[in-house]
């Protein structure tokens, strides 16, 4: 699932009438106020998989419940939570009931900014990756979604790297334009320990013990800078609390990942532009996995139509030593349009062409999503 939430609120800044999560206030009184929101989201998607054939499904696309809570401490000081929850509305009966964190957090805001701590995406995924390409269901790759196999070389395989957890950050109110935000990802030394392909072993198949490498705090932070209707942002995470490697060849490496996006609104249409960067270190050398990407967005009055293209080039050396297959460039587009139903629902369909072999991932999803 795409944030949906969040680009459904994209959408709507930009003048377009898409459907909007519709919070019913539980309380709101003497300062403090609940609510309850959530949506349903049912999809059907037709794609190639690694070995070419074509593989399709009903599934459920990230359907939520969540809640919301804020209460004013003094006039410049508000406290606030957010909880999010998901469930398999497709297969419901079977599927566990409400079984799946996606969000979690607790914070201060006020005059002198936002401080929160527990669970949510990336920054590098908000100010950077978001604004070309945070769809429905098929996005161009990154350094978020494809962490476990950084380069991106397979798309069928996902991989939980428990990027949004254990985190604390401070963004700043906007001064004159420009804002900053700092933060750290800690991982104690009582945690159970993964590596990014999901797996509590090392390479040579030994249990990673809860200690194994102690405490380690990492470092992310960014710098944004907005003028009318133009803005531009950097990030920088340095990933430290991964232990990467191949899992053909067991080969272990580090990386860091920054960007830079720049995007212009007008009205109704939003264009953007990407470059990010996730620098790969193995053994006593190091390469690059670059991505250039543009994206674009416009309401149209009933929906959305949007679309991105990226370039993924990554130095030879790195591709065979983070993909085991050594493709080292792909060319990736990502087309769809929503169309509003009322207020609350609307429906999607989004064409993916990733340029991989065999054709993998490439094909069409549509869907439909309720919010309340």
């Amino acid at each position: 699932m795409k944030k949906t939430l969040l680009a459904t609120a994209v959408a709507g800044a930009l003048g377009a009438s898409v459907g909007v999560a519709q919070a019913a206030t539980i309380y709101n009184q003497d300062g403090t106020q609940l609510d309850l929101y959530g949506n349903i989201q049912l999809a059907y998607k037709s794609l190639d998989n690694a070995d070419g054939d074509t593989e399709d499904e009903l599934f459920d696309n990230g359907s939520t419940i969540g809640f919301a809570g804020q209460h004013i401490i003094n006039p410049g000081l508000t406290g606030y939570f957010k909880a999010e929850f998901e469930h398999d509305a497709d297969e419901e009966k079977v599927g566990g009931g409400v079984d799946t964190g996606d969000q979690a957090y607790m914070g201060l805001k006020g005059n002198f900014g936002d401080a929160r701590v527990g669970s949510w995406d990336p920054l590098i995924d908000d100010w950077i990756q978001d604004p070309i390409s945070n769809n429905e269901y098929l996005d161009v790759s990154d350094s978020t979604t494809d962490l476990g196999g950084l380069y991106g070389g397979t798309l069928t395989d996902s991989i939980d790297t428990d990027r949004e957890g254990d985190k604390i950050q401070y963004v700043s109110p906007s001064l004159g334009g420009l804002q900053f935000a700092v933060g750290s990802q800690y991982k104690g030394d009582a945690e159970d320990e993964f590596n990014a392909n999901g797996e509590a072993e090392n390479a040579a198949g030994e249990p990673l013990e809860a200690s194994s490498n102690g405490s380690n705090a990492s470092f992310f932070g960014g710098v944004k800078y907005t003028v009318g209707a133009f803005s531009i942002a950097g990030v920088y995470d340095d990933l430290d609390n991964y232990d990467l490697r191949d899992t053909n060849t067991g080969y272990e490496y580090s990386a860091k990942a920054y960007g830079v996006n720049a995007q212009y609104t007008m009205d109704a249409l939003r264009l953007s532009a990407k470059v990010e960067n996730t620098d790969v270190d193995y053994a006593d050398d190091s390469g690059d996995i670059m991505r250039y990407a543009l994206g674009a967005r416009y309401g149209y009055g009933f929906g959305d139509v949007y679309g991105s293209y990226q370039r993924v080039d990554a130095d030879e050396e790195v591709a065979n030593v983070v993909d085991s297959g050594g493709d080292d460039s792909f060319n990736e587009f990502v087309l769809g349009a929503t169309y509003n139903l009322s207020p609350a629902m609307y429906t999607f369909v989004e064409y993916a062409q990733y340029d991989r072999t065999n054709d993998e991932g490439d094909g069409v999803v549509v869907g439909a999503l309720y919010s309340f």
